[in-house]
């Protein structure tokens, strides 16, 4: 049986070989001539990463590393231009503390990343996670990464049966047990990948994984089975309107959520109070102004604990309408460049099908 430095070794091998090439990531021959990771880059790619596919974050990585370089950049940028180019995204908390954090670097560290767990996850929004990816790739330091591919992984050679998320602990200990001193970086990236490409959630790979002969769950020959998932909670059904108010000109009304809470800072149509935890009103006679609101539909939107449907109302209005003491006129041509969260984008497009559309013609 191999033992668990066999395993490292195997592993690292595989990923010597087969490692996916990334726009952040340093690949082991290059490292093997002594180039180290950008702590900037992989401090981002990992905050983007965050509930967010590779493919999805790769167009977005390398349109912040071209508008802000380096952390100092992006600690100068201004908040409301950090949220457009995050838009789309989701979990717009992770834009605000990107911001913060960037700050904090550059106020508190002189621009550079503090280099151990500790001191990492002392900055804004650096979680246990991100602080030990950071400390492992960047920083050659022995941390025990752990994100969704890297629990699979490790909870099916183990063939651990308790349900998560109560089987993290003891996850994160096996993690801890099996990451070598040297290139602690590259295992945990080649435990990711090992996840990404073959020990996937559905119909894994298990022929052309390394470690098959390891796995506990390919003995049982039931690794679908694992990781053991606790009894999912019913999503609840949250309700709302939005208003799609659009004058003469070809401009739409927006305005700016509040800082705090769900998607705080972002850019939205005028909506009425709805939250995770209760609904708003539905009606036109919640609008932010008396216009012919005219209704469009519904559309739906699902957060990570509660599902959204929103009422969608239109009405034209006359140019230069006053849009509220937060609100402004935003030409529809320009809406890409606004801090717009997917719901709003989906509430315009419902109202106006070619919004984002025409958005494009123009570019």
């Amino acid at each position: 049986m191999p033992t668990k430095t066999d395993l490292s070794l195997i592993l690292l091998s595989w990923y010597d070989r087969d490692h996916r090439d990334l726009p952040w990531r340093v690949s082991p021959p290059m490292a093997a001539r002594g180039d180290r990771a950008d702590p900037y880059h992989v401090w981002l790619s990992e905050v983007m990463l965050q509930q967010t596919t590779v493919p999805a974050v790769k167009s977005y990585f390398a349109r912040f590393i071209e508008r802000w370089p380096t952390v100092l950049a992006l600690a100068e940028a201004p908040s409301d231009e950090v949220m457009a180019a995050w838009a789309g995204l989701g979990y717009y908390a992770r834009a605000r503390n990107l911001k913060k954090c960037a700050e904090a670097v550059v106020r508190d560290h002189g621009g550079r990343f503090p280099d151990t767990e500790d001191g990492l996850r002392a900055l804004p929004g650096i979680g246990d996670y991100t602080a030990a990816a950071v400390a492992a790739i960047a920083f050659n330091r022995q941390a025990a990464v752990m994100d969704g591919n890297v629990e699979r992984v490790v909870s099916r050679l183990y063939a651990i049966s308790t349900p998560l998320p109560a089987a993290k602990a003891l996850i994160r200990q096996k993690v801890a047990e099996l990451t070598p001193a040297d290139r602690p970086g590259d295992f945990a990236q080649g435990m990711m990948d090992l996840g990404a490409t073959i020990c996937t959630p559905k119909r894994p790979a298990c022929a052309l994984c390394p470690l098959r002969e390891l796995c506990q769950a390919l003995v049982a020959d039931d690794p679908e089975r694992f990781p053991v998932k606790a009894a999912k909670k019913e999503r609840p059904l949250r309700q709302g309107a939005a208003f799609v108010a659009v004058n003469a000109d070809g401009e739409i009304l927006l305005r700016r959520r509040v800082d705090s809470g769900l998607l705080g800072g972002m850019t939205e149509v005028p909506t009425t109070g709805w939250t995770a935890r209760c609904d708003g009103e539905t009606g036109a006679a919640a609008a932010p102004f008396v216009a012919d609101w005219e209704p469009c539909g519904s559309i739906t939107h699902v957060f990570t604990h509660f599902e959204l449907r929103l009422s969608i109302w239109r009405a034209q209005v006359r140019s230069g309408a006053a849009g509220g003491d937060d609100g402004w006129w935003e030409a529809v041509t320009n809406l890409e460049r606004q801090a717009l969260p997917t719901v709003m984008k989906k509430a315009i497009a419902q109202a106006i099908p070619r919004a984002f559309n025409k958005t494009k013609d123009h570019q």
